[in-house]
């Protein structure tokens, strides 16, 4: 049974320094120095409401039994060898926790400049004046303004909490280790505890600084992949069946709900083409660097010789926008829509009658084409929508101010193209070529570890845009 302890770091009369320290006198110990370890104890004292309270109980529990215990033995943060001695294992958790410590110091001082570059003042008063907004009793008047105003609010609120959450888990793990130093002991579990602690923010914090530079108009939205094989016949059906798993594996490990909405299966092995849904915040802005040609070179394996091959595959990325929220005016002499029989499963309605839906943009030659739904009328729809949210992507990329003035951003899958190389033989390895990102593991990345890859193009668009002469 677990006993609740009140503060026993006031019992004594001085605090325990045996980490390889001398003990400073009253006059060498500097004022504000003294008033501030009053200031932490009581912080200390307070902390029965914090979310590592459970491990922070037993480390007084622990604290309090230290004068009673007549063992000398402490767990190391490190597992040494057997037959090490004594002086030698706690050697090594003093060195433990000295890189611990440094690490917390490091993260501590990341975290604050984060929340400084982020604005908290300036996000409290946007908050405030956003909550006044949505109380405004003549907000639905206009419905697509008020769905703005709300989402700003939920993004406003969502940062605030983020920032929050950031300087609680840096102050967690601060107070372990303050609390460990103040013991005559190291003990691994709590200092396992602030290092999973430091693990888990610093990848937080990754993220965070991440989605800051995501500011397109579309990059908070869900994303569309379409996947099409390129030249180098069933190599390059085979290619995008692995591209195709890649993508689907890169939403699963972000908790994205990921949806294959349409697939060609090829000839012989692979995929002619394929559609993935993947829904999630952000999923867009993260994903939008994937679209262009990727290259393979390998030992084919439809090849008797197992000479090496190349071969491309095509990726397209739209975001995935509500159709309400397109309120772009497409003629309808602008538009060819034609009707084919979808195929696979889904019964004799989809197998029997034209229900795919291919719908072409004549005066760019942007194409796009629907077959997951059960109806023509269904399809029609959702290729409909999809033709807007590509050609208003293509839009702000060449900076049109309307669709007319956009060109066709087709390009063919094949030599010259490419923006990314994998390499499986002779060699391995992974090379995007507009940043020059690599790496030699290959085998993760087709697991779907492509987040190296999407930052440092996140970074090298970001540089871009702040410097469009390319000049330092």
């Amino acid at each position: 049974m677990e006993i609740v302890v009140q503060s026993s770091v006031g019992q004594y009369s001085k605090p325990f320094h045996s980490l390889a320290r001398k003990p400073r006198t009253a006059a060498a110990v500097p004022i504000p120095r003294i008033t501030a370890m009053h200031r932490r104890r009581q912080r200390i004292s307070q902390i029965s409401s914090h979310s590592f309270f459970p491990a922070i109980r037993r480390m007084r529990a622990m604290h309090r039994n230290i004068s009673s215990s007549s063992t000398g033995d402490t767990a190391s943060f490190a597992t040494p060898e057997v037959g090490v001695s004594n002086t030698e294992t706690r050697e090594w958790a003093m060195q433990d926790f000295y890189t611990l410590r440094k690490d917390v110091e490091t993260v501590f001082e990341r975290v604050e400049e984060i929340r400084a570059a982020a604005g908290l003042k300036q996000l409290q008063e946007d908050l405030a004046a956003l909550e006044a907004a949505a109380a405004d009793s003549s907000l639905w008047d206009n419905r697509a303004k008020a769905q703005e105003t709300l989402q700003a609010l939920t993004d406003c609120k969502d940062k605030l909490k983020l920032l929050c959450e950031f300087k609680t888990k840096a102050d967690d793990a601060e107070t372990i280790i303050k609390l460990t130093e103040e013991m005559d002991s190291i003990d691994s579990v709590f200092l396992q505890e602030a290092s999973g602690i430091i693990k888990e923010l610093n990848k937080a914090l990754d993220r965070f600084e991440l989605t800051q530079l995501l500011s397109g108009p579309y990059d908070k939205e869900a994303a569309v992949i379409t996947i099409t094989a390129g030249a180098g016949g069933t190599d390059a059906q085979d290619w995008a069946d692995m591209l195709l798993r890649m993508y689907v594996r890169w939403g699963e490990k972000h908790r994205y709900k990921t949806k294959v909405v349409e697939k060609s299966v090829g000839d012989e092995a692979g995929i002619k083409s394929a559609t993935i849904e993947i829904d999630g915040r952000y999923a867009y802005g993260y994903l939008s660097g994937e679209k262009g040609t990727h290259r393979i070179v390998r030992q084919s394996p439809f090849n008797a010789k197992g000479l090496r091959q190349t071969s491309f595959s095509g990726i397209e990325v739209m975001p995935l926008l509500p159709e309400d929220s397109t309120d772009v005016e497409i003629p309808e002499e602008d538009l060819d829509i034609s009707f084919t029989r979808a195929g696979g499963k889904g019964g004799q309605n989809v197998n029997k009658v034209e229900t795919a839906v291919r719908i072409t943009h004549i005066p760019s030659g942007v194409a796009v084409r629907c077959t997951e739904e059960r109806t023509q009328l269904a399809n029609k729809i959702k290729a409909l929508s999809r033709l807007k949210a590509k050609l208003l992507v293509i839009a702000e990329e060449q900076r049109a101010s309307e669709i007319k003035q956009i060109r066709g951003d087709a390009v063919k899958a094949e030599w010259g193209q490419q923006i990314r190389n994998y390499v499986f033989h002779p060699y391995k390895l992974v090379k995007d070529v507009r940043t020059a990102y690599e790496t030699s593991d290959i085998t993760s990345v087709m697991d779907g570890e492509l987040d190296p890859f999407i930052k440092a193009y996140l970074k090298h668009k970001y540089s871009l845009a702040a410097n469009p002469s390319g000049l330092i």
